[in-house]
């Protein structure tokens, strides 16, 4: 490195507006770049956490499902303490179809409900359209 009379460095020479730009654009796309790249991490991390999730999730409905059987063995010989064997499983049998029938019946009545609410998302546009263009009167 050279030195100049007084021993402080040589001034540098000061970069054109055209160098400038083209930095500055090579920094915006080298942020841009880091940017997606941190948010695919992201998304992957959160990607696998989800789908950790979900699959717990799912097993967790599967055992209850078995659970659910357990019950209703349990239920159907607590009745045979009682009453026959084939009787207490009738009884539990009958017992379900009517939670069955209750809960089917509900969700035809929510069906039915949900007809009501038409997706009107043409309509709301052109209201849309419309109150941008008073507004730019």
């Amino acid at each position: 490195m050279t030195t100049s009379p007084q021993g402080s460095p040589p001034p540098q020479r000061e970069r054109t507006f055209g160098e400038l730009l083209s930095d500055l654009s090579a920094q915006v796309t080298n942020l841009i770049k880091a940017e997606i790249a941190l948010a695919i991490a992201q998304a992957k991390a959160k990607g696998q956490r989800m789908g950790m999730g979900i699959g717990l999730f799912a097993g967790a409905g599967v055992l209850a499902l078995y659970l659910l059987g357990v019950l209703l063995a349990a239920a159907i010989l607590v009745l045979a303490i009682w009453l026959p064997a084939w009787a207490s499983a009738l009884i539990v049998a009958g017992v379900l179809l009517l939670i069955i029938g209750v809960l089917a019946l509900i969700g035809r009545a929510q069906l039915k409900a949900s007809k009501q609410y038409e997706i009107t998302l043409q309509e709301d546009l052109k209201d849309d359209v419309e109150a941008v263009k008073k507004g730019l009167q």
